[in-house]
């Protein structure tokens, strides 16, 4: 692979979940929530916008103007926290399509990301960013088409809802599975779905099974899955 228009490569920003936890103890994986950045045949497309997008942003300053492609899963804070610390947004020049689906309470994707940020949660709104922003409402099991690339979604079993991703270019795939519970008695129709043949999944590993069943403190409900579990659908 030569340049960007023959490479398809993954970068994680942020891997946690819940809340963001630098630290000594998250030194190796990083305390950053929600996002990953795909750059697919010379397209950028970043999958959520937890604080990990504030750090992507600084690094997007020094090559501005910058065109990229903004999925979200859902709308949890710790997937759309980063989102108003995004610098390039409010960038004039530059130009972002964000993508989402609409939630069990008909709201958009533009609508929650506007509620972040607005007074008294957030000293400005999102009107002041500069930037040519274009929001798409999708349909759960809607692909869409960014040049040669295709991002396919599916649902995924999560409170509240939220959607997974599959990017498909020139026979590679990755796949985006963040917020799944598994079920006990099967494996997940729509995860395995967005799995198939993949040459690079991305799965909630949230727990060990360990911890999800655990009599103390059990995980089970909370919409979250185990590595265990990942290593299955990998396998099946």
């Amino acid at each position: 692979m030569s340049n960007a228009q023959d490479q398809f490569i993954v970068r994680f920003w942020g891997v946690r979940g819940s809340i963001a936890c630098p630290g000594p103890e998250t030194v190796r994986y990083g305390g950053n929530t929600s996002c990953v950045e795909m750059q697919v045949a010379g397209h950028r497309i970043v999958f959520d916008g937890g604080t990990g997008l504030r750090v992507l942003g600084q690094e997007l300053m020094s090559q501005i103007p910058v065109e990229g492609h903004l999925f979200f899963t859902h709308s949890h804070w710790d997937h759309i926290q980063g989102f108003p610390f995004f610098t390039p947004a409010f960038v004039k020049g530059n130009r972002f399509n964000i993508y989402g689906a609409v939630a069990p309470n008909g709201s958009t994707i533009e609508q929650r990301l506007n509620d972040q940020m607005l007074h008294p949660n957030f000293p400005v709104p999102l009107q002041i960013m500069g930037s040519q922003m274009s929001f798409c409402d999708l349909e759960v099991g809607e692909a869409v088409q960014i040049g040669d690339v295709l991002v396919e979604n599916a649902l995924l079993n999560h409170p509240g809802e939220a959607v997974g991703y599959r990017v498909n270019w020139n026979g590679y795939a990755a796949a985006y599975i963040t917020d799944t519970e598994h079920y006990t008695d099967r494996l997940d129709e729509n995860v395995m779905w967005l799995a198939r043949d993949a040459d690079v999944m991305i799965y909630d590993s949230t727990y060990t099974d360990d911890e999800y069943y655990s009599e103390k403190s059990s995980k089970v409900g909370w919409g979250h899955s185990t590595w265990q579990e990942a290593v299955k659908v990998a396998k099946a």
